[in-house]
């Protein structure tokens, strides 16, 4: 059994990406590793996964860095400092260098995921210690933010991760401490309302939410009672209805609860992978059923192994990789998908230096 202390450590994690225009061969991605208070850069060869850092990186954050994320435009990346309840913002120069925007801003008590909306509109912050999502506005030209209103509670206790529907009209946060979801409908302010029968029940210490990206499908991972939970979304109010069968399993084999830290779907919306955290530190893959969004027979050669403290994983930019931060032995390992069968293949692996909590990739 996890202790809440050991809980908050893989519950701060975040992890994002984002689709944009360009090359698919050369990305960017960036790393926070919040013991060094920092973000580290590396340029990305899609066709290797090798990382290589870029000179000057890593950048430094405000306290204790949980999250980035990075604007649509490609031109903004924020950080989430959950050791001072604010977020950096920076500027992406073109050598994928960041420049950070001073004042920082004030967010609810200790900031642990950040959300940007599809259309580049607003940013949201998930602040656990709170049980609140704040909503800000993004100026499209400077990136600075503006507070919308109040923040919102969650209706739930220690929400820790979140995402958000491909159409940014709804928003989704899991509420580690009282096993729940809470969705929101998200309005033209960028203001949040609770959508019809939130929060509603899931697994013990859910840990991470994901969607696929035709947007019909949630899922869940539950750190505590080794589970990961499935949900059809209702297009029209958001609402949220359990597959069947749901909560799943990833393994009928062993009697041991293996702690499910994260769950990410691939660009193809086909497969969903899933990482266990301390418990083999692997990565488990299933196929999804396009219709019910039932997962259904795991991928050939699942699970595959990650590095120590596998608590977060990642789709990069061109639907072709997918990484995952190994947080006990400092690093991150990519993997190369198969796309006809979804199966993963260590591609690399590439050391930062100290616990990464969140990655991000741009284009």
């Amino acid at each position: 059994m996890l202790t809440r202390a050991s809980l908050l450590i893989v519950a701060l994690t975040g992890v994002m990406w984002l689709t944009a225009c360009g090359s698919t061969r050369r990305q960017t991605a960036y790393v926070t590793t919040p013991l060094n208070n920092g973000v580290t850069a590396f340029r990305v060869n899609t066709n290797t996964g090798k990382l290589s850092q870029i000179l000057g990186s890593p950048y430094p954050t405000g306290i204790s860095p949980t999250a980035i994320r990075v604007h649509p435009m490609g031109k903004f990346a924020y950080v989430s400092n959950a050791g001072e309840d604010t977020v950096s913002l920076y500027t992406i120069g073109s050598t994928g260098a960041l420049t950070e925007v001073r004042p920082r801003t004030v967010t609810g008590d200790q900031p642990s995921d950040l959300l940007v909306d599809p259309s580049g509109q607003f940013l949201f912050t998930v602040n656990s210690a709170a049980n609140t999502v704040s909503s800000f506005s993004i100026d499209g030209k400077s990136g600075a933010l503006t507070s919308v209103g109040p923040a919102v509670q969650t209706a739930g206790f220690t929400p820790i991760r979140g995402t958000l529907t491909p159409s940014g009209k709804f928003l989704y946060v899991a509420n580690s401490n009282s096993a729940t979801v809470s969705g929101f409908a998200v309005d033209g302010t960028g203001a949040l309302t609770p959508v019809p029968n939130s929060p509603v029940k899931v697994g013990n210490g859910p840990n991470w939410v994901a969607i696929d990206p035709s947007g019909k499908f949630l899922y869940v991972a539950n750190l505590e009672d080794g589970t990961f939970s499935g949900f059809n979304i209702d297009g029209t109010t958001g609402a949220l209805q359990a597959m069947g069968g749901s909560p799943f399993g990833v393994s009928t084999t062993t009697a041991t609860i293996i702690p499910l830290s994260s769950l990410v779907v691939d660009a193809s919306g086909k497969y969903l992978y899933i990482t266990a955290l301390n418990t083999g530190n692997n990565v488990y893959g299933f196929t999804i059923d396009g219709t019910s969004g039932v997962p259904t027979a795991a991928i050939s050669g699942s699970p595959v192994p990650a590095g120590s403290g596998a608590a977060f994983i990642v789709n990069d930019t061109s639907g072709q990789l997918v990484f995952v931060g190994n947080q006990t032995s400092n690093s991150v390992s990519g993997f190369k998908i198969d796309p006809a069968t979804g199966a993963l293949t260590v591609i690399s692996t590439t050391t930062t230096g100290s616990a990464p909590t969140s990655m991000v990739f741009v284009k």
